[in-house]
């Protein structure tokens, strides 16, 4: 997409003054909030505006601005007045008209069996009417799909603008701007806008960047380009706001999938179970003896001592060797036993006072 292209386009819009817009079958929300978004940006010129798809509007995409006015064919423009009623024969016997006060009446006049409808069985409808001069064909690969909005034998005096990024697209019209590297048709268009010094709205800037989010996963998909991010700070700064991308029928972007949360899995409540607390147990040593016990214990071991002396003294010694009982005593008491002093003084256990000097 050069400057030329965007230089032509302007002077197309300038020079017409009934316009017309429209997208293919299937239209996801890329492509019919592009659309959209070029319809009132024109029409807010005040050019004489239509636009249609051959299907209705699909529940997804109904949240665009301007999702009202989509129509399912170009008959606005132009056309015969039809005016439809119920009819049986015998019920009418002839049609006329009069004027009367700038009215035209069209006066039905009732035959032998009478008239069996009511005024809300009365439709009126346009004929197919005229093709406008500039038809821009939006988000569509190709001209066929649109046989239902016109019959395409009538575009001979219509000058086509065909806008798309799709890699199918058959390259049809009479002025092409189909870039396949763009990664939306809404990214194209919000350009397009600018280029073309349009004004840019919250509505028209919210229906380009659904669009943009959309075709992008939100801007996630590798093929994401630089201009969908330019164009989406323009548009944010446009009072456009982020939402995050509905799932629609969309051959561009299969891959588009809403993940669903794991369902939480209940948390079981541990039992709380009370823990007895054992009672830390000391080893507490042996109470310690007094000094009379110890004294008593040591006087009794002496006397013992002294009798076994007397009686080795006593008894006379025999040639046969005798066996001697070894009495077994414990270390405490082995110790004990090697500080006793045989034959020791009488006083040896009379308290004693020491007296000394001390040096000052």
């Amino acid at each position: 997409m050069d400057n030329l292209t965007f230089k032509q386009i302007k002077d197309l819009v300038d020079s017409n003054q009934e316009i017309a817009f429209v997208t293919g079958k299937n239209p996801s929300l890329d492509d019919m909030g592009a659309t959209l978004s070029l319809y009132l940006a024109i029409t807010a010129l005040g050019k004489s505006t239509v636009i249609a798809a051959p299907e209705q509007p699909i529940v997804e995409i109904s949240n665009l601005v301007g999702i009202n006015k989509v129509k399912s064919g170009l008959g606005g423009q132009g056309g015969d007045l039809i005016v439809s009623f119920p009819y049986k024969e015998g019920e009418i016997d002839k049609v006329s008209y009069t004027l009367e006060n700038e009215l035209l009446n069209i006066v039905v006049k009732e035959g032998p069996l009478g008239l069996n409808f009511s005024q809300k069985d009365v439709k009126f409808s346009r004929g197919a009417g005229k093709i406008p001069k500039l038809l821009f064909v939006v988000g569509c690969p190709r001209l066929s799909d649109l046989s239902g909005v016109f019959d395409i034998a009538d575009l001979k005096d219509t000058t086509v603008v065909n806008i798309d990024n799709k890699t199918d697209n058959q390259g049809f019209g009479d002025l092409i701007m189909v870039s396949t590297k763009s990664s939306s048709v809404s990214e194209i268009i919000a350009n397009l806008i600018l280029y073309l010094g349009f004004s840019i709205d919250q509505d028209i800037a919210q229906n380009l960047l659904s669009g943009i989010s959309f075709a992008t996963g939100d801007f996630q998909n590798p093929n994401t380009s630089s201009l969908s991010f330019e164009m989406a700070g323009v548009l944010m700064r446009n009072g456009a706001k982020r939402i995050s991308p509905v799932r629609q029928r969309s051959t561009d972007f299969d891959s588009f999938v809403q993940v669903q949360p794991a369902p939480e899995m209940p948390v079981q409540p541990q039992p709380i179970t009370k823990q007895t607390l054992q009672p830390q147990v000391q080893n507490q040593g042996q109470p310690k003896q007094s000094s009379e016990d110890v004294i008593a214990r040591l006087r009794k071991q002496i006397l013992e001592s002294q009798k076994r002396q007397e009686q080795r003294v006593s008894t006379p010694i025999e040639s046969q060797p005798q066996v001697h009982k070894v009495q077994e005593v414990g270390p405490i008491e082995q110790i004990e036993q090697e500080k006793v002093v045989e034959n020791p003084p009488e006083d040896w256990l009379t308290p004693k006072i020491y007296k000394g000097s001390t040096n000052f």
